[in-house]
């Protein structure tokens, strides 16, 4: 009987080693929706651009210099799907390392190696989607300085 007052205090050293992982899981959550949301937008802004081209309008994005146009759209997707991937990638590392930490504590394994490669492993996946986010980033930044210098030159001319 003195057994299980050892095993609870041993499952809830566990449950606090688990705590700060789903702080994280939390943070890079919130993180997906923000990209969910931009890739949505740019979803959005490709049907725009398709309907424009079918009702033959004046189709700006036929400019291969265009920010705005079809191949920058699919740029910037392709961008926030890999950034996608690897935030999801970065959970489910997260995921892991919490079951192996229940696990281990259950079987008294001692899985000290795996949590660190699964953590490691984690967090550089959150890097690269990270890094993709902000070249995404920068993609749609440079359409609106295109956007002013274009207002900027037709101003000059006028």
């Amino acid at each position: 009987m003195a057994e299980l007052p050892s095993q609870v205090s041993s499952i809830a050293q566990v449950i606090q080693l688990a705590v700060a992982p789903v702080f994280l899981l939390a943070g890079v959550g919130a993180l997906l929706g923000v990209l969910i949301n931009r890739l949505g937008r740019i979803i959005d802004r490709f049907h725009v651009l398709q309907e424009r081209s079918a009702g033959s309008l004046s189709l700006p994005a036929a400019d291969p210099e265009d920010p705005a146009g079809f191949s920058a759209l699919s740029r910037r997707a392709r961008l926030i799907h890999w950034a996608i991937t690897l935030c999801t990638s970065c959970e489910l590392l997260v995921c892991l390392v919490i079951a192996a930490l229940f696990v281990g504590s259950e079987l008294r394994v001692d899985l000290s190696s795996l949590i660190a490669s699964l953590f490691i492993a984690a967090m550089l996946a959150l890097i690269l989607g990270l890094a993709c986010f902000l070249r995404e980033i920068a993609l749609a930044t440079r359409f609106i300085e295109s956007l002013g210098r274009t207002a900027s030159r037709y101003d000059a001319d006028a």
